[in-house]
């Protein structure tokens, strides 16, 4: 069992902000052989992101809280777990996974009020959270949520299906995001995420319009050279 020196918001709040962050997605892990990819990672790895989903919100069945509970047990690594569910589960959900471990929870801003709530909770169980975007929604939806987290993730893609191209709104949609979180004066409190179409040829383009973590799947457990993967990652720059 590993022990966590921080966990919650101090665990997120530690996070380098002088750099892109490397959140690695566990969906592209080899679940039979999951403590052996987490001891691959675990030195480059800033925080672990578990997607979970209902098959309602999104397609599929991802991650459930026993297995998270598991994964807690093998890291010192912050863990993000990304609620991909209706808003009549939201909240209890979220109280699962806090309870299994989980450091930050980011729900949907098509939650709506549910959401928020959830939100609430998440910050009363000691743990921190933030929103995510669908591609189709307005980054607007974003707002209510902004005094409240510290992340805000926008997705690339459509939701919950992996191999697909980034959306070419996809940057336009983080510099959009950049511009409220400064407008709520939380530019500095929040971490702006991009999720899905994380290539190597987008990286670059995502971090430049104003990234501060992508989500890596393929493009890190791919790879196998992950010292220089994120040696260039860490080296990529917002554009002035």
């Amino acid at each position: 069992m590993t022990t966590k020196s921080l966990s919650g918001p101090a665990a997120i709040a530690a996070l380098p902000r002088n750099r892109l962050l490397g959140e690695f997605s566990l969906w592209s892990a080899d679940l039979a052989n999951m403590e052996r990819d987490l001891k691959r990672i675990d030195a480059f790895v800033d925080l672990h992101h578990i997607d979970v989903a209902d098959a309602r919100f999104t397609p599929g069945f991802l991650f459930f809280p026993d297995l998270v509970a598991r994964i807690a047990r093998l890291t010192a690594r912050p863990i993000h777990v990304h609620l991909m569910v209706e808003a009549e589960i939201v909240e209890e959900q979220t109280r699962q996974f806090i309870e299994a471990g989980a450091d930050l929870i980011s729900v949907h801003a098509e939650n709506g009020e549910a959401g928020l709530r959830a939100v609430r909770l998440a910050h009363a169980l000691g743990a921190e959270a933030g929103v995510v975007l669908r591609l189709e929604t307005p980054v607007a939806a974003v707002t209510p949520f902004l005094s409240k987290v510290a992340f805000v993730t926008l997705l690339g893609t459509s939701i919950g299906v992996k191999g697909q191209s980034l959306s070419e709104q996809a940057c336009d949609r983080l510099i959009e995001a950049r511009a409220l979180m400064k407008k709520a004066g939380r530019e500095a409190d929040i971490i702006l995420a991009a999720d899905g179409g994380i290539r190597h040829e987008t990286v670059p383009r995502l971090r430049g319009a104003g990234a501060e973590t992508v989500v890596l799947g393929s493009l890190a457990f791919g790879d196998p050279d992950l010292a220089q993967r994120m040696a260039w990652l860490h080296g990529l720059k917002v554009a002035a």
